[in-house]
């Protein structure tokens, strides 16, 4: 581990989102003014995951392993700990009251009391197989005075709270922390998706006026109510994008491929939005005729699925009893989100205002347009929740790999300038132009010899210097390992401005 206090203020952190179609790795820090800089980024196609949940081990790991070892050639750099989501519709939430009785009512409540509070919901008795994620509170109530959000600092005999608290399957987890022990990894925490999309997507203006957060995935639609500032409702739909696909699939009678790529260049969620109702031909295959799908026809194979989805997440919301009390609308994130007029859909469908999330709420200004899509918010929510926790960097710098140098040989000598000579065809000697007179023909001279030769550790990886502090232009102290990151960071912005996402829109 690096040990410069000054790049401990600002740790590098790794965080992995397992989706349904994807696996996602990215790697990030916090500059100096609080904003996240993305240092490396890598998405892999993921074939192990169903609905959220690990159903092929061996299919999880390799794409795991394929997606941290990206991110490490990228940082230079061995990733020891990982922050990882989980989801799936395993998940589940209720509400629970706890009371906790202070012996002295004159001393103050302290973190203590809260900390002791939240210990006593984790042991309440759960349906078998069943572990909790999350415990988060709502608001407390000291000696019968209600609605207090923050008790700190206050007196009395009775703490009373409310707890709304998040469970989910024991095998789900346990089997997502075996692939990541696969690989070699210390998982440092496990968050709920659609909370860590929250962190990248809302803002606190929408949290305390009252927001629904829809995270449309490939396998799952993951559902986050806020009202005053506080997480009130979690839910997971077990309906994404690849239901989607599906019903094109077989309404259109076409390959599980090719349905995906109409949904993707010609997807429309409304289908009165269609206007031009283009002709969209299909190729066949082993000789079979092309087939023709009008653009209307798919827009309504797509509307049917989307406000299906659309009926069930309404109906969480009515269940949660916030449904009047949304002021901030809903907001639309994930990959599915990226159908088009999927916000206009919600709107009328719901009668709640709507937008589409775009993770763009907490990164440094200069991003690469590529992070601004919805298919990256669980993955960079997941990095501000761990940057949040995490209190020293969790990677080890590499030493600088080895390169080609060019050695010569002890005999060889640079030869001198001559006159240009043509070659006799018939006997293979060469006349000088300016003498006249035949020469032999030249011997070519001895070939360069490459050897590989380890170079020496870069400057911020030296033992005896890394601790080292230097002054920037401005004055300001930073080590040397933060320079390496910052010219890092630079790189991987125009990487990826140079290579953009073909796979979505």
């Amino acid at each position: 581990m690096m040990e410069s206090n000054s790049h401990q203020a600002n740790p590098v952190v790794v965080a992995v989102d397992i989706g349904t179609t994807k696996v996602c790795a990215i790697a990030g820090r916090r500059n100096e003014y609080g904003k996240i800089e993305i240092l490396a980024l890598s998405k892999v196609e993921s074939e192990g995951v169903t609905r959220g949940v690990v159903a092929n081990i061996e299919k999880t790991v390799k794409a795991i392993s394929e997606a941290i070892e990206n991110i490490e050639k990228k940082l230079r750099a061995k990733v020891n700990t990982v922050h990882v989501g989980i989801a799936g519709q395993h998940i589940k939430s209720i509400q629970h009251r706890g009371i906790l009785m202070r012996e002295n009512a004159h001393s103050e409540i302290d973190d203590n009391d809260i900390k002791k509070l939240i210990r006593d919901m984790h042991r309440l008795v759960l349906p078998p197989g069943d572990k909790i994620i999350h415990v988060v509170p709502q608001e407390y109530t000291v000696d019968n005075e209600p609605g207090i959000i923050d008790p700190i600092g206050m007196s009395g005999v009775r703490l009373e709270a409310n707890f709304h608290i998040i469970t989910g399957q024991d095998t789900a987890s346990s089997n997502l922390k075996r692939c990541f022990e696969r690989v070699n990894l210390n998982v440092a925490d496990l968050t709920l998706e659609p909370i860590a999309s929250s962190h990248a997507v809302l803002t606190d203006e929408e949290r305390e006026a009252g927001v629904a957060l829809i995270d449309i995935g490939g396998g799952t639609t993951d559902l986050t109510i806020f009202h005053d500032g506080i997480l009130r409702h979690a839910a997971v739909i077990p309906f994404g994008g690849n239901v989607v696909t599906k019903d094109i699939k077989e309404g259109c009678t076409v390959m599980q491929q090719q349905a995906e790529k109409l949904k993707i260049k010609f997807g429309c969620a409304l289908a009165d939005e269609v206007t031009d109702n283009r002709i969209i031909t299909i190729p066949g295959f082993k000789g079979r005729d092309n087939k023709e799908i009008s653009e209307k026809n798919l827009a309504l194979i797509i509307q049917a699925r989307v406000e299906e989805i659309m009926d069930y997440a309404l109906s969480e919301i009515r269940r949660s009893g916030y449904e009047n009390k949304l002021i901030g609308g809903l907001v639309l994130t994930g990959g599915g989100s990226l159908l088009k007029h999927l916000d206009l859909l919600a709107e009328y469908h719901t009668g709640i205002q709507s937008r589409i999330g775009h993770p763009i709420e907490h990164l440094a200004h200069g991003y690469a347009p590529q992070l601004s899509s919805p298919i990256y918010s669980t993955a960079i929510g997941l990095l501000i929740n761990g940057l949040d926790n995490a209190e020293e960097t969790e990677i080890e710098l590499w030493e600088a790999p080895p390169e080609e140098k060019i050695i010569k040989p002890a005999n060889f000598q640079k030869e001198k300038e001559k006159p240009k000579e043509i070659q006799s065809p018939s006997t293979g000697s060469s006349w000088n132009f300016f003498s006249k007179k035949s020469t032999p023909k030249a011997e070519k001279p001895a070939p360069v010899i490459r050897e590989k030769e380890l170079v020496k550790v870069e400057e911020f990886a030296k033992p005896e210097i890394k601790n080292k502090v230097v002054k920037s232009p401005k004055g300001q102290q930073v080590s040397t390992a933060s320079k390496f990151f910052d010219k890092l960071y630079k790189s991987t912005k125009e990487w990826l401005e140079a290579s953009p996402d073909n796979d979505f829109r």
